[in-house]
């Protein structure tokens, strides 16, 4: 007997957009602003939309549209503070979703340090479950590498690095050579433009502190 559809719950992390008015073409074109500067992280990639701080007269059909011409897909709204805003999100076509509690999940299983003695090349991603992550040259453009612990780069780090994935807040990023396109510990992430000049293109460590992203000179 074929085996049916079946539905079940699961847990998934989305990148959320905090509006803070009423201004639409103000969300969209800084959305259009964070593509253009990593389409192949932001493109095409699920968000929702936190209105909790932007007032009561939002209208949800241009919200949804100037996501969608900025290149990214609405899936829902988060934030409504009325019945009223809750039908017109949902007569625009956006689920209503609410932030969970983070529940204190139970302690992973530590894995031994994954090393990596090859390039990491453009369109390949590399997750370390549980584990510190270690790569002995470069990470090019359009390459992502992943690690719930820590995540050394001896080589260029071109592409993105995400530490820390399983909401690990010590988690750090070591570098000797840092021009990424994106680094992000425990969710919170830094586009390249956010990386000071006098850190560019030199060794750095990145860690999280007072839930801000920190970089530091990497001392040898």
């Amino acid at each position: 007997m074929t085996k049916q559809a079946e539905l079940k719950g699961s847990s998934y992390t989305l990148s959320a957009l905090h509006l803070s008015n009423e201004d639409i073409q103000q969300a969209t074109d800084y959305l259009k602003e964070k593509v253009n500067q990593a389409p192949n992280f932001f493109a095409a990639a699920p968000i929702v939309i936190d209105v909790s701080n932007a007032g009561t007269n939002i209208d949800f059909k241009e919200l949804k549209n100037g996501v969608t011409e900025a290149g990214m897909i609405p899936v829902g709204v988060s934030g409504c503070k009325n019945a009223l805003m809750q039908q017109q999100a949902r007569d625009a076509g956006f689920a209503l979703m609410n932030a969970a509690k983070q529940a204190q999940a139970a302690k992973p299983v530590v894995e031994p340090t994954r090393i990596i003695d090859t390039p990491v090349r453009s369109g390949q991603q590399i997750y370390a479950k549980n584990c510190d992550l270690v790569v002995m040259s470069n990470v090019s453009p359009g390459a992502e590498i992943i690690a719930d612990g820590c995540i050394h780069v001896f080589g260029a780090l071109r592409g993105r690095a995400i530490a820390g994935a399983n909401g690990q807040q010590q988690a750090r990023i070591f570098c000797h050579n840092l021009q990424p396109e994106l680094v992000s510990i425990d969710g919170k992430f830094w586009l390249s433009d956010k990386i000071p000049d006098k850190h560019w293109g030199k060794g750095a460590v990145i860690s999280l502190a007072e839930n801000n992203l920190n970089i530091e000179p990497l001392a040898l």
